[in-house]
């Protein structure tokens, strides 16, 4: 098949490969982007492990919480002007309130009375389209609640009180002091910011992403022309390596590098005065997973002077 030039561009930007490279890559796989990812790895060209996120989406991400419950929405605009307009602000921080009152689920919030319209959710931000002068979406909306303990939230780069472009929930269950309890889960809420960890634990991690990095690494390793016991056991050692930089237990902790996350925890449990367990996390990026429409402006202008 034909490679764009436009494919190329974009494995480059995912991959940080050279144009030839990339261009080989997606001769090799047919065009397949992901495929093409794996192709670089596996000839040590690329050290990409994911596509960078591309979104088109602006808006907000709002967090609410009452302790042992705190929820995450999401709420789409056009640009990031009305991102920083008091009104539609209001109506993020309102969607969040409002979420805190439900089971947190998309539908569940999408579906609840907004008080001041009577409406529900969806429509309300539907009408008001009209006096914020652009298209508007709720888009998810999560919640995470425990029996005993807290769950913290943090809003990295807050634009106002609790609403920003990326917002995180952390679980922690615990009978001892709240107040500590809560202060070390907006560490470890800043820590998922930042580090952005597949799952919880190495059990919760998607077998599908396991068996893609298995893979890639088994081809690399096959590169070295050493015996396959030998491929067995490095892959089995990369795998390891793996699990620690995407579990969030076991991720070296950003507020002490030295402690892994659960070692940190089992330190934080003499403060808090009673044992103390990570549940459960929730991670929002804005507009993360929907993708950016891309025009060929060069094209455009061509096509514009032959008319």
């Amino acid at each position: 098949m034909s490679i764009t030039a436009a494919q190329v561009k974009e494995l480059r930007e995912i991959s940080g490969a050279g144009m030839m490279d990339c261009k080989a890559a997606l001769t090799e796989t047919n065009g397949d982007m992901e495929a093409a990812v794996d192709w670089l790895r596996a000839k040590g060209i690329s050290k990409a492990d994911k596509k960078a996120g591309r979104t088109a989406a602006e808006g907000l991400v709002g967090v609410a919480s009452n302790g042992t419950k705190a929820v995450v929405v999401e709420v789409n605009s056009e640009t990031d002007f009305v991102a920083r307009n008091d009104a539609f602000q209001e109506i993020v921080r309102n969607v969040a309130n409002i979420a805190l009152t439900t089971d947190g689920s998309t539908a569940a919030v999408a579906g609840a009375t907004y008080p001041s319209s009577g409406k529900s959710v969806v429509d309300t931000i539907k009408d008001a389209v009209g006096t914020i002068g652009e298209n508007l979406s709720f888009r998810r909306s999560a919640a995470l609640t425990v029996n005993g303990g807290v769950v913290a939230t943090y809003i990295h780069n807050a634009v106002s009180d609790g609403l920003g472009k990326l917002g995180v929930l952390v679980a922690i269950e615990t009978a001892g002091n709240a107040d500590i309890a809560q202060a070390f889960g907006r560490q470890v809420a800043m820590h998922v910011a930042a580090t952005n960890p597949l799952a919880l634990t190495a059990a919760e991690v998607d077998p599908a992403a396991v068996e893609r990095e298995k893979a890639v690494f088994t081809e690399s390793a096959r590169q070295s022309g050493k015996p396959e016991n030998i491929i067995e056991k490095m892959v089995e050692g990369r795998l390891r390596k793996f699990y620690e930089e995407v579990v969030l237990l076991s991720q070296a902790f950003v507020i002490n590098p030295d402690l892994t996350v659960e070692a940190a925890l089992k330190e934080a449990e003499k403060t808090i005065g009673a044992p103390a367990k990570i549940t459960a996390f929730v991670r929002f990026a804005l507009g993360e997973g929907i993708e950016k429409e891309e025009t060929d402006f060069a094209a455009e202008v061509a096509a514009a002077v032959k008319k």
